[in-house]
């Protein structure tokens, strides 16, 4: 678990799994074969000794002005998935998030940066035979754009139902509010539209007191990609707009010094974007 202060906003790191070495083929459409040994600088802490990427799947909880904002919900326990390391898992995250000091019910808004199966699992608990809001008391928070796309994709044979067991539920409890990609939720939180990994993605931008922070989603998966921007990434739904997306996010945050909180980025995850030639590369704060 790490925590950040931004100014009077505290952003906690809860981890459900992680780091797990990946294979760069699993991220990326025919990386190089020096796609992590031409850039040193990503170990020890983002590449292995093997040069397979660290990854992690964790949430963030923002504290501000008096609210606790859950940012992605990870993979959540009990569903089905094709994912052999996803499938009917049985973790603590839960528990890890009280330890924190976040009991469920404590949560009063859940933010999904998009609606992929990594980022919308603890939406709900299998509880009583029917999957339930894990956080009861809280807004959870769907970008209208990015629900339209996926709630019009029929669920094809033996694809994960992500909307069925993770989505749709809250949307039946009344819970889910669906809203604009540019949403402010405090005076110091809002969100970002950083479309091309999804329709909708959007980025959480922090800033407090003079300091700056991005949580990125999935606009980024990995550091590498400060150094590599423009290497096609498998899951992106529009390519060459993810990659326009990506170097604007890049450039921006070399400029004004956020700390980047990056969605799967392996511990230590918070750092600076800076300027290495015509690209960039992640400084470890």
């Amino acid at each position: 678990m790490n925590r950040w202060q931004i100014g009077q906003v505290r952003v906690t790191q809860v981890v459900e799994i992680g780091p797990v070495p990946t294979s760069p083929k699993f991220f990326f459409k025919d990386p190089p074969a020096d796609l992590v040994s031409r850039h040193p600088w990503l170990k020890p802490h983002f590449a292995d000794a093997q040069d397979r990427l660290l990854l992690s799947i964790h949430c963030f909880v923002i504290e501000s002005a008096g609210r606790r904002i859950v940012v992605d919900t990870c993979v959540g326990n009990d569903k089905p998935r094709r994912h052999p390391d996803w499938n009917r898992l049985n973790g603590s995250f839960l528990q890890d998030l009280q330890a924190a000091g976040f009991a469920p019910e404590s949560i009063d808004t859940v933010l999904c940066t998009h609606l992929h199966v990594d980022h919308v699992g603890w939406n709900t608990r299998w509880v009583d035979g029917r999957w339930v809001p894990t956080f009861a008391n809280a807004r959870y928070l769907f970008a209208r754009k990015e629900w339209e796309h996926w709630s019009h994709q029929p669920v094809g044979a033996g694809a994960d139902d992500v909307l069925g067991d993770s989505v749709r539920p809250i949307l039946d409890a009344g819970l889910a509010d669906l809203v604009d990609t540019d949403l402010r939720l405090t005076a110091e939180v809002r969100l970002e539209p950083t479309p091309g990994h999804t329709p909708g993605h959007v980025s959480v931008r922090i800033e407090s007191e003079g300091r700056r922070a991005v949580i990125t989603g999935d606009l980024m998966h990995h550091p590498v990609q400060c150094s590599e921007p423009d290497q096609i990434v498998n899951f992106d739904t529009d390519r060459d707009l993810a990659r326009a997306t990506r170097r604007n996010f890049l450039a921006c945050c070399a400029g004004d010094g956020s700390l980047v909180l990056g969605t799967h980025f392996a511990h230590p995850t918070a750092g600076q974007v800076v300027p290495a030639g015509e690209v960039w590369r992640f400084e470890v704060a």
